[in-house]
C-alpha cells in the first residue's frame, strides 16, 4: 500500500494554475522530503492532500483511501509551520482537546507519554502561554500524533529553534521513522532534508522538476564525480603503468607527490583506481569524493 499517490493533481485560483499537474508516489515508511522556493506551491499541494482546500482536477489517495475522505483523515497527523495554541490551556488539555477533534479521545497517560516523547515531560501542566517557540515546535509535533497516526506531514519542522531543539527534532522525527510512521517534510534547512530523506522532490512554478534519492539528484546535476586521494610514494617502475591507468580510468588528473586528482564516471572506479594503487605496492591514505550537495542541486534549479 503506497502513503501517498496523486494524479494530475491541479489546483488553480480563478485563472492562476498555481499546482500544474502532479503525479507522485510516496511509499509507506519513508522520510520524503518536499522542497520548493515561496510560492512554488507546496503549501498549496499539501492543503489538498490534508483536504484544506479542494483540487481543481486531478485524483489523490492517502494509505489506499481516495480523498477527500473522513475515515482517512483519522490516519493522519499534521503540523502546520506555525502552531496556534490556547494560551490559558496546558499541554495535556491541548492534547485531549485536539484529539477529540479527530474522533479518537485519548487518556491522561497516553497525553503523558507522548509530552514525554518529544521532550515536554516536565513541562506538560505549563500554561503554553509560557511556552519557549522551540517548546511550541514540540508540542506542534506532539499534537500531530497523539492519535497515533500512519502518515504525518511536518511543514518545516525546525524553523527558527537554536542548535540543540534542531537535533532534539530530528531524533524525533528518525523515531517516529522507526516505529514505522511516513513522514512527508517540508524544509528550507537544506543540510537537514538531505541528512533525513530517504527521498526528496524539488517543485518549482507548480511542477516537480526533479524527484528521487541524494545519489540520483546527484546524477541528475553532475556527469563525475571528483576524487583525491592521498598515498604513499609510487615506486618507480610502477610510475608509467599507473599514469596509464589513471589516465584511462577519468579525467582532469591532477598528480603531486603524495595526492592524486582525478574525475571519474561513477563510483565503481573508485574502488577499481584503489585496487590499481594497491596491486602497484602504494599505500591509501584517504579518499575524499566531491559531490553535488542538495544546496547547490537546489540553486541549479
Amino acid at each position: 500500500m503506497l502513503a501517498i499517490e496523486t494524479k494530475q493533481l491541479k489546483k488553480s485560483y480563478g485563472s492562476s494554475l498555481i499546482v500544474k499537474g502532479i503525479d507522485l508516489i510516496v511509499e509507506q515508511g519513508e522520510i520524503f522530503g518536499f522542497l520548493g522556493r515561496n510560492g512554488a506551491g507546496k503549501s498549496t499541494f499539501i492543503n489538498m492532500l490534508t483536504d484544506i482546500s479542494k483540487p481543481s482536477f486531478g485524483t489523490y489517495a492517502l494509505l489506499g483511501e481516495e480523498g477527500p475522505n473522513d475515515q482517512v483523515k483519522k490516519r493522519i497527523g499534521v503540523m502546520p509551520d506555525y502552531s496556534t495554541f490556547y494560551s490559558s490551556l496546558t499541554a495535556i488539555k491541548h492534547l485531549k482537546f485536539l484529539s477529540s477533534l479527530s474522533g479518537k479521545h485519548v487518556t491522561s497517560d497516553r497525553c503523558k507519554e507522548v509530552l514525554k516523547f518529544v521532550g515536554l515531560e516536565s513541562d506538560m501542566n505549563k500554561k503554553t502561554s509560557k511556552y519557549s517557540f522551540g517548546m511550541k515546535k514540540k508540542l506542534g509535533i506532539a499534537q500531530a500524533i497523539i492519535h497515533d497516526p500512519e502518515l504525518i506531514f511536518l511543514d518545516e519542522p525546525t524553523s527558527g529553534l537554536d542548535a540543540e531543539s534542531v537535533i532534539h527534532i530530528h531524533q524525533l522525527i528518525h523515531n517516529l521513522n522507526k516505529r514505522g510512521k511516513t513522514i512527508f517534510m517540508t524544509s528550507h534547512n537544506l543540510d537537514e532534508v538531505q541528512k533525513l530523506c530517504s527521498r526528496i522532490a524539488i517543485m518549482k512554478e507548480g511542477q516537480i522538476v526533479k524527484i528521487g534519492s541524494m545519489d540520483e539528484l546527484r546524477s541528475f546535476y553532475q556527469s563525475t564525480i571528483t576524487v583525491k586521494l592521498k598515498h604513499s610514494p609510487i615506486p618507480e617502475s610502477e610510475e608509467m603503468h599507473l599514469l596509464q591507468y589513471l589516465k584511462a580510468a577519468g579525467s582532469n588528473l591532477e598528480i603531486s607527490n603524495s595526492y592524486i586528482m582525478i574525475d571519474v564516471e561513477n563510483e565503481n572506479k573508485i574502488s577499481q583506481i584503489i585496487r590499481a594503487f594497491t596491486r602497484c605496492k602504494v599505500d591509501v591514505f584517504r579518499v575524499e569524493v566531491e559531490e553535488a550537495s542538495l544546496e547547490e542541486i537546489f540553486l541549479e534549479e
